[in-house]
């Protein structure tokens, strides 16, 4: 009966929306109209598959900050702002008044007390001890070794596959290099955080619980971002709709996870502390390490703790898999469609290879080799300007303040950063600002320049900014390199390409390709 009741609200909820948009449609001055009582969320729910677009309209009609009313009594008033003097007030000069707060915390519980959840001393901690195993040598050789052989004995078999079937079908075949994408940095993953790998890259595409599991949950916490807490929290407690989802989902993640560790404990042996490469994932670096008080600051925070290394694993795995997929796909999507763009990288490749293998078509390339070349890079950053993983940042001042640009906000009010309409704004990024153009990431000198984070926020700015940038770019590179240099990819005529409205900015059908091998088109 309640699944019933439920099921009618929405279908209410649903059509009183687009009676709403159908009639009054937005203000004359091209902004969501406010309706009373529901506030701008019938026009939200509406274009919500084209979320990323309007609301880069409403950042350049606004001049970089809007105010976007939700409904009467929903506290879901939230602050959209691109000005980049308002982005490092929030996430640098006045940090410790904006941090991620309960709300967040309650959006992305199957996080649990993880880094991304954590505020203060929690945060801090666990931020501290991430990166001591992150940055060791170790993890670091371990991480070239992890990326070159999944590259070599993984992602290139299935690509070959394909090439295969290809020209046995007479250039019939396509492939989803999202998907594959998807599986590679699952993969890879799982590999460097537990130490185990499931096999996702595989020539049949199989479906992994564990994957799927984590897609779910993402769509389930998009959903609570964009309707009323009281609504999503009765779905959850009814165990209907996209909560349900995320219920079950949960419990996936979690099983899977459960059997990681335990498997991981039955193979530790706690006096072997021999430096081997396959003890280099960082689940076994967390078992193995010899806590101190120090460490945690007096916290009660033991680092082998069932919970706690649960929610470190579904944290990293996350970042891990989802942004450095994302990135891929627009990377390589953009560069396909840019000739120019691609035949600049390919020239670079080359002149990495010595004289002998420069005649050659086929190459594999390692995260080493790749350090040096500036147009390589340049063009990374320029497709994670334009499409980052992360599409939006949001915080909840503790109290109330006062922003650059003169807007006051509460702690009942929350502050979104939309970092897909910031790498659009011509205020920010010149008239330009729209073009994938790499060569405004180099410098006069033919470096890499250097640009703020609150300009550019791909990998978070401030206190908070990404652990993982540089394991991503030794991730991005050999996958990108190889393929550009070995195949011509082209998108399959007529595929759509736009993004989804999502935590994590994906193609909203995939990126369906044709592809060749570049020696078979001289």
């Amino acid at each position: 009966m309640a699944e019933l009741v439920i099921g009618y609200l929405e279908i209410l909820v649903a059509v009183a929306c687009f009676l709403l948009f159908y009639v009054w449609r937005e203000d004359s001055k091209g902004f969501p109209r406010n309706y009373p009582i529901v506030g701008m969320l019938p026009g939200f729910l509406y274009y919500r598959n084209q979320a990323h677009q309007r609301v880069t309209n409403s950042m350049r009609l606004s001049g970089g900050t809007f105010l976007y009313k939700g409904p009467w009594f929903a506290n879901m008033d939230m602050l959209a702002t691109v000005d980049p003097a308002n982005v490092h007030h929030v996430m640098s000069a006045n940090f410790m008044n904006f941090p991620k707060g309960p709300k967040f915390k309650e959006m992305f519980e199957v996080l649990g007390e993880g880094i991304f959840n954590a505020d203060l001393e929690m945060w801090r901690v666990q931020r501290k001890i991430a990166r001591g195993f992150m940055m060791h040598a170790r993890f670091h050789r371990f991480l070239l070794e992890t990326s070159r052989v999944k590259v070599e004995q993984g992602l290139i078999p299935v690509l070959e596959h394909y090439v295969v079937a290809a020209e046995n079908q007479g250039g019939s075949a396509v492939m989803d290099l999202q998907d594959l994408f998807q599986r590679y940095t699952f993969d890879t993953s799982c590999i460097l955080i537990t130490g185990y790998d499931p096999g996702c890259v595989s020539v049949d595409f199989s479906e992994v619980p564990f994957s799927k599991a984590m897609d779910d949950a993402e769509e389930a916490i998009l959903v609570r971002h964009i309707m009323p807490e009281c609504i999503w929290k009765l779905q959850r407690w009814v165990g209907v709709g996209s909560e349900k989802k995320l219920t079950q989902a949960s419990n996936t993640l979690d099983q899977v996870i459960a059997g990681y560790i335990a498997k991981k404990r039955q193979e530790e042996d706690p006096d072997d502390k021999e430096e081997t490469i396959r003890g280099c994932d960082l689940l076994t670096s967390y078992l193995r390490h010899q806590q101190s008080d120090q460490d945690t600051m007096g916290l009660n925070l033991k680092l082998d703790d069932q919970k706690f290394l649960r929610d470190t694993i579904m944290n990293l795995m996350i970042a891990g898999r989802d942004t450095t997929s994302s990135a891929l796909t627009w990377f390589i999507w953009l560069v396909s469609t840019h000739p120019h763009v691609e035949s600049k990288i390919r020239e670079e490749l080359t002149k990495t290879l010595i004289p002998k293998d420069q005649s050659q078509k086929w190459r594999v390339f390692n995260a080493e080799e790749l350090k040096p070349l500036v147009y390589l890079h340049a063009s990374i950053c320029e497709s994670l300007r334009l499409y980052p993983p992360v599409p939006f940042q949001h915080k909840e001042p503790v109290h109330t303040d006062t922003l650059p640009s003169g807007h006051s906000v509460h702690p009942k009010m929350k502050i979104m950063i939309p970092l897909y309409a910031m790498g659009r704004m011509e205020s920010i990024w010149g008239e330009d600002a729209a073009e994938f153009k790499p060569e405004r990431w180099i410098s006069e000198k033919g470096t890499v320049k250097h640009e703020p984070s609150y300009k550019f926020m791909a990998f978070n700015a401030g206190p908070r900014t990404c652990l993982g940038k540089e394991i991503a770019f030794t991730q991005i590179k050999p996958v990108a390199a190889s393929i550009i240099h070995n195949y011509q990819v082209k998108v399959v005529e007529g595929h759509p390409v736009e993004p989804n409205s999502s935590i994590i900015l994906y193609m909203r059908h995939g990126f369906k390709v044709r592809l060749h091998r570049r020696s078979m088109l001289n």
